[in-house]
Formats: structure tokens, C-alpha cells, sequence
């Protein structure tokens, strides 16, 4: 009885004994797998973290060249705009300039001024060239025209500017260089009511003119168009100030 009690408590021993090593067998085992997955996971921890660092660190590099690359095309915009605006600033100045250089064709409302010889035969002792049309009432028509504010005159087409010249040879009369005869045509741009009082002054061109029997034609236009000088202007002697 005692010896089968013996025994009983012997396996009783050593199946606790076996019970307890493999108990803490499968202890150790456990813990050693969780510091392998949480070894494991701190690297990828640390290794997702050098990864995001160096996304951000491109991320603004990138940025910065966006920022530069913005930065000088809108340099480059501003420099073309400003380039855009000084050219049309000069072709502007260039225009004006041509124009008032009588070196363009323009359009406007105006006056026609026909000047005619006289039909009138002279009496006995009369000049006969007093019934004429010279150079010297082409250039007083001209300047009352001026006076009333004309901005371009042309006499039969020929544009009249600083260096045109108007001047009898013999029987015609030179204006730039070109020999015209009677009639002469007129046409000067600006306001038609102001030209036509100009040239109808009381005692003035007209009147004179008249008088000795020359044909004077006034004509009012809504638009009439001036030719622009054509002839090449050449400075032999006059040069600018600063050279």
C-alpha cells in the first residue's frame, strides 16, 4: 500500500515538475518573440521615420525650386511687359512725330481752297500780273489758314512742311521742287468753320484777291484727306546741338 502511495506521488512529482519546465519553457519562448516583433517593429519604426524625413526634405527642396522658378518667370514677365510698354511708348513718339514731320497721310475735316487766274481782261494802264495767282497769295491763303488753326496743308497734293517752298517761275509756280499751273488746290485739316472765317476777314486775302478778279473758291468737307511729304528732307548744314 505504502509502496503504490510512493509511486503515486512520484509520478505526481514528476508531472508537475514536467508541468512547470514546460510552462516556463513556453514563458521564455513567449517573451523572446515579443522583444523580436517589438525589436522588429522599432526598426520599422525608425526605418518609416528616415524615410518620411527624407519625403519632407525633398518635398522642400522641391518647393524652394517651385518658389525660384515662379520668381524668375515672373521676372522674365515683368521684364517683357516693361519691354512691351517702352516699345509701344516709342512707336507712339515715332508716330507723333512723323506726323507732325508732315511725313504721314492724314484725314480730317478741312476747308478746299480752289485759287484761280482772273478772268477779267486788263484795263488800259492795269499790270496784267495783278490778275494772276503768285506765289505770294498762295503763301498769305497758307497763312491765314495757319492763323486758324490748320494741322496740315497740301497744295495740289504736295504736302507743305518746314523746307517746302512756293515760288513763281514765270507763268507757274514751284511748290517742293515741282513746277504747277493754276488752278491751285488747297486743302488744310482742322476746323472747317474757323479756316472759313480765317480766309473771309473783312479786308483780308480773299477780299483782296477778289478785287483784282481772281477766282477764290471756298469748300467746306467732313473729311478730306492730306498726302504726306514725299520728297527725301536732306540737313547738309544743320546738325543736332549735342554732336
Amino acid at each position: 500500500m505504502k509502496g503504490k502511495l510512493f509511486q503515486i506521488l512520484s509520478l505526481v512529482l514528476v508531472f508537475s515538475s514536467m508541468g512547470f519546465m514546460i510552462s516556463m519553457q513556453f514563458k521564455t519562448v513567449q517573451e523572446k518573440n515579443k522583444q523580436e516583433v517589438s525589436s522588429t517593429n522599432h526598426i520599422r519604426i525608425e526605418e518609416l521615420t528616415q524615410q518620411l524625413k527624407t519625403a519632407q526634405d525633398e518635398k522642400t527642396a522641391l518647393k524652394q525650386q517651385l518658389e525660384e522658378l515662379n520668381k524668375r518667370l515672373n521676372d522674365y514677365i515683368s521684364s517683357a511687359s516693361k519691354y512691351d510698354s517702352s516699345l509701344k511708348n516709342l512707336q507712339q513718339d515715332a508716330e507723333k512725330y512723323k506726323i507732325i514731320a508732315g511725313l504721314t497721310d492724314l484725314k480730317g475735316p478741312g476747308v478746299i481752297v480752289t485759287l484761280n487766274d482772273s478772268d477779267l481782261q486788263p484795263k488800259n494802264g492795269e499790270d496784267p500780273n495783278m490778275f494772276l495767282v503768285h506765289d505770294e497769295d498762295l503763301l498769305k491763303v497758307v497763312n491765314e489758314l495757319k492763323a486758324g488753326g490748320a494741322e496740315a496743308i497740301s497744295i495740289n497734293g504736295q504736302r507743305l512742311i518746314a523746307v517746302s517752298e512756293i515760288r513763281c517761275v514765270g507763268p507757274t509756280i514751284n511748290i517742293n521742287s515741282t513746277r504747277y499751273a493754276p488752278p491751285y488746290i488747297i486743302k488744310a485739316i482742322g476746323n472747317p468753320e474757323t479756316l472759313q472765317a480765317a480766309l473771309n476777314l473783312k479786308n483780308g486775302i480773299v477780299d483782296t484777291l477778289k478785287y483784282y478778279g481772281i477766282n477764290v473758291d471756298i469748300q467746306t468737307s467732313n473729311e478730306l484727306i492730306v498726302p504726306k511729304y514725299s520728297d527725301p528732307i536732306r540737313f547738309i548744314y544743320a546738325k543736332p546741338v549735342n554732336q
